[in-house]
């Protein structure tokens, strides 16, 4: 089991063991999902390898990392928070859920962060799928993008499936271009008139997509 130190040697094998096979790191070396949002600002891809961490910083001039998982006690993330270090990257946590109801106080924290954010950034989650094509969708909006091109963020091409529970984070950007876009800025919807509570109770999600996600990928 990885112990959280990377102190040695033997420490940082344990860490790859666990990324590796705990953590299901072994199917992110073969499929990386890396893809411009705002290009030049905002970057998005499956949890990063310290190896994808340096090429992003080389190629891309990434200076920022955010981890949409938030501090976690194994190999992947013990690892990829090292590089950071090692490369000179800021390193932030601000961790969503992919199953629920997009938080108001999480999105408002991120605004917050992006009011500040040193770019170009990186935002990862660990698949890439979910969490990182809401918080993607996210700064679109945050930069006077349209609910539509939020919506594009949560695509087939990154591993997301809308008709499983994780399609709960396309119900959130419909439910903006239904109820705001167009009369009021987003985050100005989000603070008077998003109801999480409502979000959940109308949203229903289909079983196949909701077993290949949740069963058979795994996904957090």
């Amino acid at each position: 089991m990885f112990s959280g130190s990377l102190t040695s040697t033997r420490d940082r094998a344990r860490a790859w063991t666990d990324s590796l096979f705990v953590d299901h790191a072994v199917f992110r070396l073969l499929w990386d999902n890396f893809a411009a949002v705002i290009p030049g600002r905002i970057y998005r891809c499956n949890h990063p390898t310290p190896a994808r961490l340096a090429a992003a910083k080389r190629r891309y001039g990434v200076r920022t990392v955010i981890n949409l998982r938030g501090h976690r006690q194994c190999g992947s993330d013990a690892l990829s928070r090292d590089a950071a270090a090692r490369l000179g990257l800021i390193h932030i946590d601000r961790a969503f859920e992919s199953r629920g109801a997009p938080h108001k106080d999480r999105i408002l924290d991120l605004a917050r962060i992006a009011e500040t954010l040193v770019e170009p950034a990186l935002i990862h989650c660990k698949s890439g799928a979910d969490r990182a094509g809401l918080a993607s969708g996210l700064f679109i909006l945050f930069n006077g993008g349209t609910a539509a091109q939020a919506l594009a963020q949560l695509s087939w091409r990154f591993g997301h499936f809308s008709r499983s529970r994780t399609g709960i984070l396309d119900a959130f950007f419909i439910r903006y271009a239904q109820e705001g876009e167009g009369k009021k800025p987003f985050l100005d919807w989000l603070r008077e008139d998003y109801d999480e509570m409502a979000l959940r109770r109308d949203f229903v999600a289909g079983g196949l997509s909701s077993f290949i996600t949740d069963k058979v990928l795994r996904r957090e």
